[in-house]
């Protein structure tokens, strides 16, 4: 069941991995993508979708990125696009502009330097 807020920033806050495994020289980290085996609508929201049925939809797209071995990569992807529909990465549309306006903060806080890309949020 979804919580009533949002994640701390704490629970989006994983490193991407510094070195590039293996899987990357085979393909596109997307090949490896958990949610290729999933029907597509779990991850896109319908026109119009009830809010219940959208919690719901998420909550199990949320799920099948839970168990994905390219999470990570897939998130980073969705940040940096930025990619602004669906469940990317375990995050939502709105989790991501979250993590997003945390890390312009970040930079600003740090005078302009780019934040630590090695941190998600």
């Amino acid at each position: 069941m979804l919580q009533s807020s949002p994640p701390q920033e704490s629970q989006w806050s994983s490193p991407v991995p510094a070195k590039r495994s293996s899987r990357d020289l085979g393909g596109p980290w997307h090949s490896e993508a958990a949610c290729r085996r999933d029907e597509a609508g779990l991850f896109f929201a319908p026109s119009q979708e009830p809010t219940a049925a959208r919690l719901s939809r998420e909550q199990a797209a949320k799920s099948v990125c839970a168990r994905c071995p390219v999470l990570l990569e897939c998130r980073e992807h969705a940040l940096l696009q930025p990619e602004p529909y669906g469940v990317w990465g375990g995050l939502t549309a709105a989790e991501r502009r979250v993590v997003l306006s945390r890390r312009r903060r970040r930079e600003a806080a740090s005078g302009g330097r780019p934040a630590d890309m090695g941190r998600i949020a």
